[in-house]
């Protein structure tokens, strides 16, 4: 690995980490769209992550989406669980975003913390383990 791509790597694993954070801080404040669309964020830093270090490139969420999925979801190196969370993590993020009249709620946000976060450091370890 060049230390170009590793400090990339490095970065986005940052980035995940504190956009969690930033999530914490935004539902303790009950910004419940705000906090969706920061845990989707944290899972795909880290996820650009995974790819990047293991030389898959994409260009669109959409992208990352299909290259989790055919490369680590599929292929059994993560638990499908984590597919189907950064799928509805996806989904969720961009009708808090764009949708009109729409509006989350704690009972829906909350029990997406503890997956987030299990994923970063699965990601993490994947990343340590290379």
């Amino acid at each position: 690995m060049t230390i170009i791509k590793k400090d990339l790597v490095n970065y986005r694993l940052e980035r995940a980490r504190e956009t969690l954070q930033d999530a914490t801080l935004l539902a303790e404040k009950e910004r419940w769209n705000s906090a969706i669309n920061r845990l989707y964020y944290s899972a795909y830093y880290a996820i650009i992550a995974l790819l990047l270090n293991e030389n898959h490139k994409s260009t669109t969420h959409s992208g990352v989406k299909i290259k989790f999925s055919e490369h680590f979801i599929k292929t059994g190196d993560f638990p499908a669980e984590f597919g189907k969370i950064y799928s509805q993590l996806f989904t969720w993020r961009q009708k808090g975003d764009y949708a009109d009249f729409f509006d989350f709620t704690e009972e829906k946000v909350k029990p997406y913390f503890v997956p987030v976060k299990k994923l970063i450091e699965l990601i993490e370890q994947r990343i340590k383990q290379i």
